[in-house]
Order: structure tokens, then sequence, then C-alpha cells
């Protein structure tokens, strides 16, 4: 008796970290749904609560007391979850290719990039349109300082500072303050 291939989708790939294309037509179908939520997000007026968290809970799986300040732009949505009390500020993208969970009492300032998306090295694999992502997770009662960049495969302890402008590269433990490109421990909190 002869099994059927299995068969992954190009969405399977992408979760698992495999080579995916980006340009099949399923993804871009979904990205044009975050797309326009986005927008639409984007162009209603600050202090619209209610409204904002309608279609962010249409875009993404947030919790109570989540605020994105506008503009966000984002891939998917549906790859993201919020813990309670996240805040971001003016300018937030998160590239979702890959599960984004960010915990409880998170706050971002301005322009906070969080990128799950890469691409390989190699030359010839780039250019055959190949990507890769990678999850990003985010422990409890971070603070992520503006203009910092997340980089896909990374994991933020709890309680955590990343200084503004610093760009993540590796892992940050939990109770620490780092800063810089890459960025490093400066000091523990206690």
């Amino acid at each position: 008796m002869k099994t059927k291939p299995h068969l992954t989708t190009e969405r399977q790939k992408m979760l698992n970290g495999d080579y995916y294309n980006a340009f099949e037509d399923n993804l871009i179908k979904d990205r044009k749904k975050a797309q326009k939520l986005c927008q639409k997000l984007n162009a209603l007026p600050n202090g619209s609560q209610q409204k904002r968290l309608k279609i962010l809970k249409q875009l993404l799986h947030a919790d109570q007391g989540v605020w994105i300040e506008s503009p966000f732009r984002c891939d998917y949505g549906y790859n993201i979850t919020l813990g309670k009390n996240f805040y971001a500020n003016f300018g937030c993208v998160i590239l979702d290719c890959n599960l984004v969970k960010i915990g409880n009492n998170v706050k971002l300032g301005p322009n906070v990039q969080i990128y799950t998306a890469t691409h390989p090295i190699n030359p010839e694999a780039r250019m055959l349109g190949k990507e890769m992502a990678y999850p990003i997770t985010i422990g409890d009662n971070v603070w992520i300082g503006g203009s910092s960049i997340i980089l896909p495969g990374v994991t933020i302890g709890h309680n955590s500072v990343i200084g503004a402008g610093s760009i993540v590269t590796k892992n940050v433990p939990k109770n620490v303050v780092v800063v810089g490109n890459p960025c490093r421990i400066i000091k523990a909190i206690e």
C-alpha cells in the first residue's frame, strides 16, 4: 500500500523555520488582509480605544489593556500574541513571518522593529527568493527603548530593559539592562 507524500504548505515551512516562498498565493492574500486591517487601525484618530481594540483583535491575538499607537505595520498579524497591558509607541513594525509572543506589561518605545524574517547569506539562494523566519519571545515586564531592533530567533527574558537604539542579535537573560549594536549587558536589575 502506497502512502501519500506529506505535503507541507508554505505557511507551515515558514513557521518551521525552513526555506519558504513568501510570494505564494495564500501568503500574499494573508498579507493583504493584514495590510487592510493596519490601514484601518492607522486611519483611526487617537483616543478611539474601543475601535482600535476591535481591529487589533481581528488582526492579532490581543489581551486586555493593549494599546498600539499609529502607525503600526505587520506582515500577517495572526502570528502575534500580546499579553496584558501591552503598549507600542508610534512607528512599530512587527515582521511576523514566524511566531512573536510578547508577555504581560511590555512597553515598546517609538520605532521599535521586531523581525522574525530573514534571508539566506548565500546570494544564489537569495536570488531564488528563498526566505526563512525564526520565532521571537519577549518576556513579562520588558521595556524596549525607541528605535531598537529585535532580530530573528531572539528571546528576551522577564524584566529586562533594552536601551534605545539597540540591535538585539542574541538572547537576553532576565533582569538585565542591555544596550548597543550589538547589544551587551551593562548591568543587572536587582
